[in-house]
């Protein structure tokens, strides 16, 4: 399989899995405050949303990347 196929096959992937989930989250940590031995730190969790145009433009690059032919 040829990088190209495998990179089509990624961008479907991320598409699919973009419009299905519609985003993703993580969690940041930040430290508040140091005193003596004690440490404040703060957990917050983030949240990135995944356009759906973005989603959608990544399967169609996907398959274009599939369906082009071998560079000659």
């Amino acid at each position: 399989m040829g990088l190209r196929k495998l990179l089509g096959v990624a961008l479907i992937a991320a598409g699919v899995l973009g419009l299905v989930y519609g985003g993703f989250s993580y969690t940041k940590e930040k430290h508040g405050a140091r005193i003596g031995p004690f440490e404040l730190s703060i957990a917050e969790k983030e949240r990135v949303n995944v356009p759906v145009w973005a989603g959608v433009g990544a399967i169609a690059v996907g398959v274009v990347l599939l369906l082009a032919g071998p560079r000659r």
